[in-house]
């Protein structure tokens, strides 16, 4: 079974609400077996327009990185990013 990833880019408007988002969706990716490869470390734009924090978590299926996203937890704490954050998150299949 292929590995379940969220790429995120994000660019945070307001840092101290954005504390609240990451502790209020603690729970779902611990719940769900998140793990974080990258987290908001330094970037080299190369193409296309960048964001100021990119995020990519590891799931241990694409169906485990879905139910992370629409679990209850995770979904109050999109409440408060969306108040706090522009940005994408996409949801990809694993290579083999």
């Amino acid at each position: 079974m292929a590995k379940g990833y969220w790429i995120a880019r994000v660019d945070v408007r307001d840092p101290e609400r954005y504390k609240d988002y990451v502790s209020t969706a603690k729970p779902a990716f611990e719940r769900h077996g998140a793990k974080f490869l990258a987290r908001g470390g330094a970037t080299s734009p190369a193409e296309g327009v960048s964001r100021a924090r990119n995020v990519v978590i590891e799931f241990a299926s694409v169906a485990d990185a879905l139910a992370c996203y629409n679990s209850a937890e995770y979904q109050a704490a999109r409440a408060i990013r969306q108040s706090c954050a522009d940005g994408e998150i996409v949801i990809v299949e694993g290579a083999g």
